[in-house]
């Protein structure tokens, strides 16, 4: 009899790491809180509670979140089939009915024969093999032990810039170059005119921010250099101009002269297919970020592959602490998965419990470990969360098509190229599947 195996939280990614270890024929101890006790944010006794929006996004398989969905159907996924039996009309996109999703989740888990369900608040992490998918908003006594276990690695705020593809970006007004010339112009400098700037200023001020929840206290009142880019402009017209966009040691190349302001982006992976605005964490809901950071010279079609955030969230430094299959490099019998791990959106925490029971489970019955194909989403995140390229800047990141590797031709038509990354990330998947299907029946 093998021994059980403990899964701790059953959000999205608990029961998804315990419906594969079950279906592997693993023991599971699937430990969860509610309905004995709740998180500011949770009100349903159900599992896999939908606690922000119920839609799961996109449904076609050239964007990234259908690429994904798609990716963890063919891993074997509990919630994604149940999400479709359960959907509401919503264009395009995947969208649940909340309560008739998680109901559905909940009673497959409670029946399967496999996975006993135990309840009440965890305070210690448990012996033997655990996979910890407690979730952004972890309870205090779980979120000490989980702080001992990490060290310094361990974040209670989410606190990150939009972020742009790097092919996006208009090269014909943005330019390449460090401050004094100095390291590699690996820097992209949208340089701004008075006009530009003053007019950037006052939409920035006056756009609409999204308002915290009781349970979060404002991040930037922590120290000052987590200040949301609206909150230092709405200090006065130059406060940017002082801070993130100034302009000192720049040289516009289309003018020769020092531009009035300038915003500067940074390579945000080892590849240089995605690039963030420095200095620009924020609180702007995610049309207005849309609108009015698309007014800066040379992102004006920027495509955004991911939006400010400010908000709590306690996740873990993963490319420190993590292996690419969710296990803890110094505690290899304990994986992590969901929001905590760094992996933003649903279907992202959910498919990294499947990523983690998938290797808890190869691990007991020693079987080699499956290895994801970085062309593939579900492989692209792994990849992304345990680089330790990432460690020093390491900031939550979903599903998006810019942590996939370059197709290596160019492709205009949008859809197009995200059809061919589409179709190489699953059959890249199918070939790794069918691999380990091979040698473990050899």
């Amino acid at each position: 009899m093998i021994e059980s195996v403990s899964v701790l939280g059953a959000g999205l990614a608990g029961c998804e790491a315990a419906w594969r270890l079950a279906n592997e024929g693993m023991g599971v101890r699937l430990y969860e809180m509610k309905p004995e006790k709740y998180t500011p944010a949770h009100k349903y006794s159900g599992f896999a509670e939908l606690v922000c929006s119920n839609s799961l996004k996109a449904s076609r398989i050239e964007s990234a979140a259908g690429l994904l969905k798609h990716e963890m159907e063919m891993l074997g996924s509990l919630t994604v089939p149940c999400a479709k039996e359960n959907s509401v009309d919503a264009g395009g996109a995947l969208a649940v009915d909340r309560e008739g999703f998680s109901d559905s989740v909940t009673e497959k888990i409670k029946n399967h024969p496999l996975i006993e369900i135990i309840g009440g608040e965890v305070t210690e992490i448990p012996e033997g093999i655990v996979i910890i998918a407690t979730g952004p908003l972890t309870s205090g006594a779980l979120a000490e032990e989980i702080r001992r276990l990490c060290g310094d690695g361990l974040s209670f705020y989410d606190a990150a810039a939009p972020i742009v593809s790097a092919d996006s970006i208009n090269m014909e007004k943005a330019f390449f170059a460090s401050r004094y010339d100095r390291g590699d112009a690996d820097y992209v400098n949208c340089p701004m005119d008075k006009d530009e700037y003053l007019a950037f200023h006052r939409e920035i001020t006056a756009a609409e921010r999204v308002q915290l929840k009781d349970f979060e206290t404002h991040p930037f009142s922590v120290y000052e250099g987590c200040m949301p880019i609206e909150v230092l402009a709405s200090r006065g017209v130059d406060t940017m101009r002082f801070g993130p966009m100034k302009p000192v040691g720049i040289t516009d190349k289309r003018t020769g002269r020092r531009p009035y302001a300038v915003v500067q982006l940074r390579r945000e992976n080892r590849e240089g297919t995605m690039f963030n605005l420095v200095g620009f964490q924020t609180n702007l809901k995610f049309g207005e970020q849309k609108r009015v950071f698309s007014m800066i010279p040379g992102l004006e079609n920027a495509e955004f592959v991911r939006y400010g955030v400010m908000h709590r969230n306690t996740f873990i430094n993963s490319p420190c602490l993590l292996n690419a299959d969710f296990s803890m490099r110094e505690n290899p019998n304990i994986y992590f998965a969901g929001q905590i791990t760094g992996v933003e959106g649903y279907m992202e925490s959910a498919a990294s419990g499947i990523i983690a029971g998938i290797a808890a489970a190869r691990k007991i019955k020693g079987l080699e470990p499956m290895k994801l194909p970085p062309e593939a989403m579900t492989g692209a995140l792994s990849a992304y969360i345990s680089d330790p390229y990432n460690s020093g800047k390491f900031q939550p990141m979903g599903a998006n098509m810019g942590i996939l590797p370059d197709i290596g031709v160019r492709i205009r038509d949008k859809k197009e190229k995200y059809g061919v990354y589409a179709q190489r990330a699953v059959e890249a998947l199918r070939h790794e599947m069918e691999r380990i299907s091979h040698e473990d029946n050899c």
